[in-house]
């Protein structure tokens, strides 16, 4: 999965993120991947807090599938990767890559909705968020 050019956030595997063996556990991964999806929202300048709060909108995960390919292991600096590959009325589907030093150790696909946040009821994403969104480069 080529990711480039793709938003870039960095992480560094602490204890707490790895098995007995000093190996990343698999929901470590998750962990990394939703922080890339997180910083690229702040990035845009979309705090998720604030949205929630002042507009009432969440994104909430509907799908997400991890292909595993290497494993990453204890004080490893990785990169977290993501570009937004499709923007629906009310979803965006993310591509994401975790790599060490350019190797890819795992890729994801994650779909997430726009939902009201009093009831969790879809919602179109509205068209100034959907303007930022807009300016990731889509997945090619």
């Amino acid at each position: 999965m080529s990711l480039d050019p793709a938003f870039r956030w960095t992480v560094r595997v602490y204890w707490e993120d790895t098995d007995a063996g000093g190996v990343v556990y698999h929901a470590a991964y998750l962990r990394f991947l939703e922080r890339g999806r997180s910083e690229l929202l702040r990035a845009l300048g979309l705090e998720q807090r604030e949205l929630a709060a002042s507009r009432g909108i969440v994104f909430a995960i509907r799908r997400i599938a991890v292909r595993f390919h290497k494993p990453a292991r204890l004080d490893e600096l990785l990169q977290v990767l993501t570009r937004i590959e499709r923007l629906g009325p009310a979803s965006a589907r993310f591509a994401q890559a975790i790599e060490r030093a350019g190797e890819t150790l795992a890729t994801a696909e994650v779909d997430a909705a726009c939902l009201r946040a009093d009831d969790f009821r879809p919602l179109p994403i509205p068209e100034d968020l959907r303007q930022r969104l807009a300016q990731v480069p889509p997945h090619a």
